[in-house]
């Protein structure tokens, strides 16, 4: 479903005013034809049951969605970044003790697939397998906690996709008519020829589209014209950030048209119910795995069933590209069919490379999987959700990455757990001496971490994940002022007069080490795995920490700390050495304050 288009969504589909009673048979891409106002229409009473704000629940489950990513190539980078955040997001709500259901998938359907498998000598079926499962070992490798994986060939899915369908046919909604113009088979759209290249070429693939002329079913999108007015007005948190309702907005005003939801054309997809000789138009057979996922377990599975196992979804998390299909054409499907709407839809920004659009033309294209592997999981997980400002573009660069994860990880974090724990050992035979509650008193050191804690909490809440990476590396930060400004190994040379007090900065410094490793778990879960087990703690016991443990004294007296050991170790960028074969380590200069943040995001 995802990284479909790349260009511009605007003109993705080409649509039509309805065609009630009197619509016309057949219809040019070139012609305006206009058809009586869509307030004249009467919408049924159960098209619509549930509004978008609505007293929420505290036993619902949050229910969050990537897109299903679509399968006519490898995983990319755009991808990653999507269900990362997704990951972080949900891992959050499940420290706030939140049942989650964390969905993501695969859109396996349409002409680019089957084309995509010829090119590679296979059958379709063949190679949706195959990447459908390179999303999975990637996801694997990203350390991804998803609940539900949907794939839009399982046979559950589309016996929700036929079924919702009989429901918007049943409702008035699906008509047949000519489709005639000009196709982008890698898009899978019909293009509108002014935003044709010379040759009426695709300015986004650079190829010519070709002419056809098909006889397809359209869904009604002018109905729900009105209803989707009011939904943006009294709901503005229904699409975030502000800027995308805006745009969304935008386009609901200038007028919606109905949309082609099959092809005649295309072999590989689920057939159209009442005319096997057409398949459903990809959207509207991916958009339903949201729904279908809730089935995954049900042998004999229905709509029903399937939306009362977690529907309506709490967040819909896409990149910009798709925001239409989500925020316009979904909504406007579900009240067709009498379900509830999702309570959000969040879209992102893209990534560049080196302030540079990625694509395999340039040669820059930035492979997650060789990411992963150069520098581990939690680096490319905290990097992009650190240096990007969630919602906005960003931008990557090796030098920058290298840079952040080093001061962040490897200095700020990983250098005060380890010397603090140094110290500790040498010391204090590495125990603590007194409860870290009682260790604070008096301090404002504590308040700083609260304070933090509190920051990171709201931000996380907000969806800003660039700033809930900040406030907890603020509180790593402050713990390395404070150790730094007490002096705890000058204190321990004086004998037992400098003990106790050098004693309650180390429990001190731990202590905030002990609430980083909880406040960050969402974005680098190994890392904080790590702190955790330094501290002391079994695996079992950091897989069962909720976000009330960030509250200060969690630290008691004769609790043990493991052996000190690095918990991230500096990334060592290897160079060659201009005219000569030899190579060389360049190591970035190891900085003590926090490097200045760059703006590397812009609004699209």
């Amino acid at each position: 479903m995802a990284c479909r288009i790349q260009y511009s969504i605007q003109n993705s589909l080409r649509l039509f005013s309805s065609p009630y009673p009197n619509f016309p048979t057949s219809l040019k891409l070139s012609q305006r034809t206009r058809f009586r106002d869509s307030k004249n229409y009467l919408l049924s009473k159960a098209a619509f049951y549930c509004s978008c704000r609505t007293t929420e629940n505290t036993s619902d489950p949050f229910v969050l969605t990537t897109p299903l990513y679509y399968v006519n190539a490898p995983p990319h980078m755009g991808s990653a970044y999507t269900t990362i955040a997704a990951d972080a997001i949900a891992r959050f709500q499940r420290l706030l003790g939140k049942k989650v259901i964390f969905i993501t998938g695969t859109d396996e359907h349409g002409e680019k697939i089957s084309t995509a498998a010829v090119e590679n000598g296979s059958s379709p079926k063949e190679h949706c397998d195959s990447v459908s499962q390179a999303y999975k070992s990637l996801w694997t490798e990203l350390n991804i906690s998803y609940d539900k994986f949907i794939r839009t060939t399982d046979p559950n899915h589309e016996a929700i996709v036929k079924e919702f369908y009989a429901k918007v046919l049943a409702n008035g909604d699906i008509y047949r008519a000519d489709y005639e113009g000009l196709y982008c088979v890698n898009c899978e759209e019909y293009k509108d020829e002014k935003e044709l290249l010379e040759n009426n070429c695709c300015p986004m693939h650079l190829k010519p589209c070709l002419h056809r002329k098909e006889d397809n079913y359209f869904f009604a999108l002018s109905k729900y014209q009105k209803r989707l007015e009011d939904i943006l007005t009294e709901n503005p948190d229904f699409v975030q950030p502000s800027f995308r309702l805006n745009e969304v907005q935008g386009w609901v005003k200038s007028g919606l048209r109905d949309f082609s939801i099959s092809r005649a054309s295309v072999e590989w997809g689920i057939p159209v119910p009442n005319d096997p000789k057409q398949t459903i138009y990809v959207w509207f057979d991916a958009l339903l795995g949201y729904v279908s996922a809730l089935s995954e377990d049900e042998k004999q599975p229905n709509l029903e069933t399937a939306i009362s196992s977690g529907w309506p979804a709490t967040l819909h998390l896409i990149g910009k590209d798709i925001l239409r299909f989500h925020a316009v054409y979904w909504p406007a499907m579900l009240m067709s069919a009498g379900v509830s709407l999702p309570k959000k839809v969040f879209g992102h920004g893209f990534l560049t490379k080196d302030g540079l659009k990625m694509g395999k033309s340039l040669g820059n294209t930035l492979e997650p999987t060789d990411l992963v592997r150069r520098f581990g999981p939690d680096a490319v997980r905290y990097f992009f959700l650190r240096e990007v400002e969630f919602g906005n573009d960003g931008d990557y660069s090796e030098d920058r990455f290298v840079n952040i994860i080093n001061a962040n990880l490897a200095n700020t974090i990983g250098n005060l757990l380890n010397r603090t724990l140094g110290l500790l050992r040498k010391n204090c035979q590495s125990a603590i001496s007194v409860d870290s509650a009682i260790a604070a008193q008096g301090t404002a050191f504590k308040d700083t971490v609260e304070k933090q804690v509190e920051k990171a909490r709201q931000h996380y809440e907000n969806l800003e994940l660039s700033s809930a990476c900040e406030a907890v590396l603020q509180i790593a930060n402050a713990g390395n002022v404070y150790i730094n400004e007490k002096a705890p190994w000058s204190l321990f040379k004086q004998g037992d007069s400098g003990f106790e007090a050098a004693s309650k900065d180390l429990v001190i410094a731990l202590e905030a080490m002990r609430i980083v490793a909880i406040a960050l778990s969402p974005i680098t879960p190994t890392l904080s795995s790590n702190i955790y087990s330094q501290l002391g703690y079994s695996e079992d016991q950091f897989n069962a920490v909720t976000w009330n443990d960030t509250r200060w004294g969690g630290l008691k007296q004769g609790d043990t700390m493991a052996e000190p050991m690095p918990v991230f170790a500096r990334i060592e960028v290897e160079t060659e050495v201009k005219n000569t074969s030899d190579v060389i380590t360049k190591e970035p200069t190891k900085k003590k304050e926090k490097p200045k943040t760059e703006k590397k995001a812009v609004e699209a």
